[in-house]
């Protein structure tokens, strides 16, 4: 799965429409821990890649998710910027 950790004004403003993805601001994170994944990321061993705008609080998820027995996860480096400057500039800058 891929775990979009961007607050909500940030969603509209670069976008990537793909089954896989999940939602969970750093915010929401922050304030429920765990509880606030979603199911899909539920079991300790599921494949995750965290993504913010640039890859730093991304890689701030993905660091705490290992501490909490997540050993799958993975750090989108460069962010949904680095994707959209790369793959698809269709996704939106900002």
């Amino acid at each position: 799965m891929l775990l979009d950790v961007r607050e909500p004004p940030e969603l509209e403003l670069a976008r990537i429409d793909d089954s896989r993805l999940e939602r969970v601001p750093l915010s929401k994170l922050a304030a429920l821990g765990t509880a606030a994944l979603p199911p899909s990321a539920g079991k300790k061993d599921a494949e995750i890649l965290v993504l913010c705008h640039h890859g730093n609080r991304s890689a701030q998820v993905a660091q705490w998710l290992a501490l909490q027995g997540w050993t799958q996860v993975s750090n989108v480096v460069g962010g949904i910027d680095a994707y959209a400057r790369r793959i698809d500039p269709a996704v939106g800058l900002y």
